[in-house]
């Protein structure tokens, strides 16, 4: 029994409720004690810092003519639309490239450009430019060409363009090599000569950047604050959704844009994301219309976009965007939802096969690393599958697909699978890829997220050595997955105001994120499972109100708590609004019992383990203990077996220890962990059922029944004479 994840809470309840600047912004700003906690988090020393945080007036938009080639770039483009070139707009198939491909090609079509986009295919061409689609680009006539979020590695494809006589206009936001792409110009500010302030724009914020630039240079009579403002206000929605979706910092001015751009949301004025928002809400079970906040971008906009890409076509979502009137948008919108679905079906039976595979396959103490391959498995889709895994599992996961390389023979060493990985705090992943790099065809990444391609005959080795780098880097070091929370809330602190006030922090993103907070010493009241099962709801007394709690993609036997369980709960704070009723609700990131209730039963382990060990109860310290305590009665077992044959009727055969004397308990039956594990070894032993253990995080076991021609005598049981002789009780 243990805890499978770490918890680090910043600030205690008492040191919140102790701090001078807490109060004082709280005081001055009439905010409660944990929303001024957030904002000394922030950074807010002060009630005036902490004011013009929520106003959001320390930060600015940058001057877009500050970043290298900017105005190369801009007045290329210009030059193309005013000449009539044919332009091609090359983009990636994610969210981030799809609002870039969108807003560039909106915005060049509103100039009356000769205007076309390219998005290569996941599956069929891969990430980024390629010669062919370079040179299908050059015959079909094409003069200019304008990469969004992609390039700045394209340097063999950048040669070739300039070869064919196309000009290239790279834009670009991801990390650059050593050599950037020949071209017209290439505008990312991460460019180690551009001087640009702020290097964490996403693609479509270069993108915005750069139709700013355009326009100031199609418009010299406007100021530049003039035609920053009329391309916020045409394509600001777009920028926002981007730049959430690819999980850029929120801050300086990703802070101005998204925050703007959720206010373009509310006010619904593009026909596809009116559609798109309202065939969500149809979806919905409580088919309400939802706060628009990033978070609302991130788990319903941004995933339906991201599924055309993954399984379909990225081109699907531009169309939406790019409709001009709702008829249009209408089926498009529908189209992804429905794509999302496919995506969510695909994604679960991968997840269902990987976890099979696991439980058969995976040593937990040998092995750190978690690696999978499937001949089948949707390449779009492995990666969402690999942070599920690591989330479930607290370590690090690959998954590697074959998916589209059979050789003739069906599994050819030469084909190359493509894999994507998540890690946890402890291991970073690409290092850890280094180390094996001469047994994969390519890699790269992060520190928690990677993806690779290997040839089959490389796997078993490269199992092999990821795992000894990994024993070798980590030595003993626990790989648990580590949650942070801000702040330690007691029951008053659970309100409608204190759910209401989180919304001032909004947008919320990477630098700024969602508060997680714990509450410690919740009684759990009542359990259901929600969403088909796949969802659990928690109904939890906290002071003298029941809460409820949400536990999204976690099944009863996932969390092994019962009702009548002493928790603690870590979680983000939210306001549910079903038929017009508002309610404070929780979304838990993690639950586990109390400290005390943890105790007290890993003693209760501890007890059943020294006396498996022959221990006798003077050494262990238990006199005066009572026997009754410990050794079952043929009550005991008789109540035990009744209530298992009962379950197994009904072909409930799979319980945890926990869950068992859960189900005892309501039963009216109290069982002890101690004399629960001796019945049920008793059991195994005389076959009176067959009792197998199974692996996982939980204490869990099958059941089978087995007929009995006749009673059996227990006293027969070489453990239970053992257990009595033991505790002194007559054999």
């Amino acid at each position: 029994m243990f805890y499978k994840n770490k918890w680090d809470v910043a600030v205690s309840h008492n040191d919140m409720m102790n701090d001078p600047a807490v109060c004082e912004i709280s005081s001055e700003l009439g905010i409660a004690y944990p929303t001024a906690q957030l904002l000394v988090n922030r950074g807010c020393s002060t009630a005036a810092e902490a004011k013009a945080f929520l106003a959001k007036e320390e930060e600015q938009l940058h001057d877009p003519f500050l970043m290298t080639d900017m105005e190369c770039a801009a007045v290329r483009i210009a030059s193309a639309i005013e000449d009539g070139e044919k332009i091609v707009i090359f983009g990636d198939y994610d969210v981030d490239g799809v609002t870039s491909v969108s807003s560039l090609y909106l915005y060049l079509s509103s100039k009356g450009a000769d205007v076309s986009y390219y998005i290569p295919c996941r599956s069929g061409e891969g990430y980024g430019m390629s010669e062919n689609a370079v040179r299908k680009l050059a015959t079909d006539g094409c003069q200019l060409i304008i990469t969004v979020d992609t390039g700045i590695t394209a340097v063999n494809e950048a040669r070739l363009v300039r070869e064919l006589g196309v000009d290239l206009i790279i834009t670009d936001h991801h990390e650059c090599h050593s050599e950037i792409p020949e071209a017209v110009a290439v505008v990312n500010p991460r460019r180690s000569d551009c001087p640009y302030p702020f290097k964490e724009l996403a693609g479509v914020g270069v993108v915005f950047k750069v139709l700013c630039a355009v326009e100031s240079v199609m418009n010299p009579e406007d100021s530049l604050m003039k035609c920053v403002r009329n391309v916020s206000r045409a394509y600001g929605d777009l920028v926002a959704i981007g730049t959430v979706a690819d999980v850029m910092p929120i801050r300086d001015e990703n802070r101005l844009i998204v925050s703007h751009g959720l206010k373009l949301m509310e006010e619904e004025t593009r026909p596809g994301l009116i559609e798109l928002m309202e065939a969500t809400r149809l979806e919905s079970k409580y088919n309400t219309k939802k706060k628009i906040t990033a978070s609302y971008i991130g788990y319903t906009i941004a995933p339906r976009i991201n599924a055309a890409g993954r399984i379909r076509d990225a081109s699907i979502a531009v169309e939406l965007f790019l409709a001009k009137d709702s008829a249009t948008a209408v089926p498009i919108a529908r189209n992804l939802c429905d794509i999302n679905h496919e995506r969510q079906t695909e994604e679960n039976l991968i997840v269902e096969e990987a976890y099979a595979q696991i439980t058969s396959e995976h040593d937990f103490e040998k092995d750190p690393v978690i690696v999978l391959d499937n001949g089948k498995w949707h390449h779009g889709i492995i990666g969402i599958v690999a942070s599920r895994i690591t989330e479930k599992y607290g370590c690090p996961s690959i998954l590697i697909s074959f998916e589209g390389s059979v050789g003739e023979d069906g599994e050819s060493g030469d084909d190359v699978g493509k894999g994507s990985g998540r890690s946890v705090k402890g291991m970073n992943l690409v290092e850890s890829l280094s180390s094996c790099s001469d047994l994969l065809e390519k890699f790269g990444g992060h520190e928690l997220a990677a993806g690779l391609s290997i040839k089959r005959e490389n796997l078993p080795e490269f199992k092999r050595r990821l795992n000894e780098y990994a024993r070798e880097c980590l030595g003993n070091t626990d790989m648990q997955v580590s949650l942070e929370a801000e702040c330690e809330l007691y029951p008053e602190d659970i309100t409608m105001q204190q759910a209401s006030e989180l919304y001032y922090l909004e947008p919320y993103g990477v630098s700024n994120p969602v508060p997680v907070f714990v509450i410690r010493n919740v009684r759990l009241c009542d359990t259901a499972l929600v969403g088909g099962g796949k969802h659990t709801r928690l109904t939890l007394q906290i002071g003298s109100e029941y809460i409820s709690a949400m536990c999204f993609r976690q099944s009863l036997t996932d969390l092994d708590i019962y009702s009548g369980d002493t928790v603690d709960v870590m979680f983000t704070l939210d306001i549910n609004e079903f038929q017009n009723v508002r309610s404070v609700q929780m979304i838990v990131k993690d639950v586990r019992l109390s400290e005390a209730q943890f105790k007290n039963e890993y003693a209760e382990r501890e007890l059943y383990s020294n006396i498996k060990k022959g221990m006798k109860p003077e050494e262990m310290r238990l006199d005066p203990i009572s026997s009754a305590s410990i050794v079952p009665t043929h009550e005991d077992f008789a109540a035990v077996y009744s209530t298992l044959k009962r379950e197994l009727r009904a072909e409930h055969e799979v319980f945890s220890i926990r869950a068992l004397i859960h189900l005892l308990k309501t039963a009216g039956i109290k069982i002890t962990y101690v004399k629960l594990k001796f019945i049920l070894m008793t059991f195994r032993e005389l076959n009176i059922l067959e009792v197998n253990k199974l692996g996982g995080e939980h204490e869990t076991y099958a059941f089978k029944y087995v007929f009995l021609k006749s009673k059996t005598n227990l006293d027969k049981s070489n453990i239970y004479r053992k257990l009595k002789a033991d505790f002194g009780q007559k054999i």
